[in-house]
């Protein structure tokens, strides 16, 4: 048999009509839910420590979640004792409600609420499964015995938190038919209506119905269909609010949250990063920050990016792939050379409106967000390698002040591209300076520079007496022109150095008196060949006159 041919299409069963969510726009944050010390600290293959989990805790309050899963109390000692910390040392913000998650057993709901003693608010987060498979694999059980252990653990939530509310705890109750995205939806809401029945819900005690992509078996647009469907037949839409909980088995755990939100969901729970059973739960970082992009403000400060990621990395011993949304070291990296100029023209762009005073929106090139916005600095956005070209040489080469004419760019990008590519290898600005020094500034002949005296001697008008040295051999020269350069390309053709000058720039390489000077000129010789030289001086004639001798010695 084909592998193919093991599978079968999920079908929800239905067929939305009128289908609504792809014309709507998302125009608001959600609510956010982390699961992070929960579903994120499970999937670890060392769960977090109580030190861990406090300090990411402390991070996912700095970020600013209102609504924090933290864990499993009824599981074992280490998450009951964790939850005790947090209340008996008055560790959790007036602004934020903790979540914990329980089965639908009796013993493990007594359990969960007795370690939830003297907290202001609490979700308490009840589920069981409710798909074909679940009920048929695990269970053994029909819909009506499914839908009773529902029924049966929300009273059982009822009961015991009572005795929570008689001592003035807010209780929030949050249910989830888990494997909601291979449930039969229409089931799915059978069972949740009658939950909700149980507890009571009103318009001014609101239900959480968390309705979990708990595995992706389907495109996403069928998670979103289902969302659709269930808010649509809800009997009483305005007593619940809708949440989701996509996990990445497809791939597409953020696409599914944002389609779903589209679709009609209130809430949204997931992780940092993604961090979770299998390939991951819906990444959090990711959904806030693509919102950015729309006008949207994610009510999330990510705006120390790198800070959030070494603590991740340090509390859960996972690390953030470097090609990962927003986070990862290399996603605003460019080593392609044709992206590395489209960056590097819009940053000059921008630094021009900045310098006068002009307002402007971000629109740069393979860059959809501006990186510091997250905390992240420019330096390193472009690297180079032997994929990479001119222009991403030329702005390495800027960390040292060395500002070179376009048409030097293109020289120079062709000499260092041979040399990065023998090379294999990323090089940093060093290893530009380096290979930029031996090529112009490092000549040793045949010609030499000894020295060079110009004389003005009347308006737009200049004398010049130089030596140089070729193959050893001196040469006393001299030359007129209207400035000093000119006259000493006047006193290299009285000496059969026959070269014309096209270009030349120059600018200060520091700042202050003592500031030396760099400049680059551009010659043609009798064969047509055309060549670039630089000179660095503390007096900028001084310095072109190297730059030619520069030239001439590339020839």
């Amino acid at each position: 048999m084909k592998p193919a041919g093991k599978y079968k299409a999920f079908f929800p069963g239905f067929k939305l009509e009128n289908r609504q969510w792809p014309d709507q726009e998302t125009t608001h944050a959600p609510i956010w839910g982390s699961v992070c010390l929960r579903d994120g600290n499970q999937a670890l293959e060392k769960p977090m420590t109580r030190k861990q989990k406090m300090e990411f805790f402390g991070l996912l309050v700095e970020i600013g979640f209102k609504e924090i899963e933290i864990g499993f109390p009824s599981a074992n000692d280490t998450e009951f004792g964790f939850v005790r910390h947090l209340i008996e040392n008055h560790l959790i913000p007036d602004d934020v409600t903790i979540q914990v998650l329980v089965q639908a057993r009796e013993d493990l709901i007594q359990r969960t609420v007795e370690s939830l003693i003297g907290v202001r608010r609490v979700i308490i987060h009840m589920y069981n499964s409710t798909s074909p498979a679940q009920r048929r694999i695990v269970f053994n059980k029909t819909k009506e015995e499914i839908k009773a252990m529902a029924v049966q653990g929300t009273e059982w939530v009822k009961k015991y938190s009572a005795k929570l509310t008689a001592s003035g705890t807010e209780v929030v109750y949050q249910y989830s038919p888990e494997s909601f995205s291979a449930t039969e939806t229409d089931y799915a809401l059978e069972v949740c209506e009658a939950v909700m029945d149980v507890w009571g819900a009103t318009p001014d005690r609101k239900i959480i119905l968390n309705l979990p992509e708990t595995v992706q078996v389907a495109p996403t647009k069928v998670y979103a269909d289902q969302i659709e469907w269930f808010c649509k037949h809800m009997s009483r839409r305005d007593c619940a609010i809708i949440s989701i909980h996509t996990h990445n088995d497809r791939g597409t755990g953020v696409a599914s949250a944002e389609f779903g939100m589209l679709a009609g969901a209130d809430r949204v729970e997931g992780t940092l990063f993604g961090n979770g059973e299998r390939t991951g739960n819906c990444d959090l970082v990711t959904v806030a920050l693509n919102m950015y992009t729309q006008e949207i403000d994610p009510q999330l400060d990510f705006s120390n990016l790198p800070h959030i990621v070494e603590v991740y990395e340090r509390c859960t011993g996972m690390k953030v792939s470097p090609r990962h949304p927003y986070a990862g070291e290399l996603v605003f990296t460019a080593f392609s050379g044709s992206h590395q100029d489209a960056i590097r023209k819009a940053f000059l762009a921008i630094a021009q409106l900045i310098k006068h005073g002009v307002a402007f929106l971000w629109d740069v090139p393979y860059l959809h967000i501006d990186p510091a916005d997250i905390g992240r600095t420019y330096e390193k956005l472009i690297r180079v390698n032997g994929q990479s070209g001119k222009a991403g040489i030329a702005h390495l080469l800027e960390e040292y002040n060395i500002h070179m004419p376009k048409g030097m760019e293109c020289e120079f990008g062709s000499v260092a591209g041979k040399k990065i590519d023998a090379l294999g290898r990323e090089v940093a600005a060093e290893d530009i300076w380096t290979m930029f020094a031996t090529e112009y500034l490092d000549q040793v002949g045949p010609y030499k520079y000894v020295s060079f005296r110009p004389t003005n001697y009347a308006q737009n008008k200049c004398h010049c007496v130089s030596v140089i040295m070729s193959s050893h051999q001196r040469l006393d020269l001299n030359g007129d022109g209207n400035g000093p350069i000119s006259a000493f390309i006047h006193a290299l053709l009285g000496a059969d150095i026959n070269v014309e000058l096209l270009s030349q720039a120059q600018h200060s390489l520091g700042k202050g008196a003592n500031a030396k000077a760099i400049a680059y000129v551009q010659l043609r010789f009798p064969d047509g060949q055309v060549c670039w030289g630089a000179g660095i001086n503390p007096n900028i004639e001084f310095a072109s006159i190297r730059a030619i001798i520069s030239a001439l010695n590339r020839k």
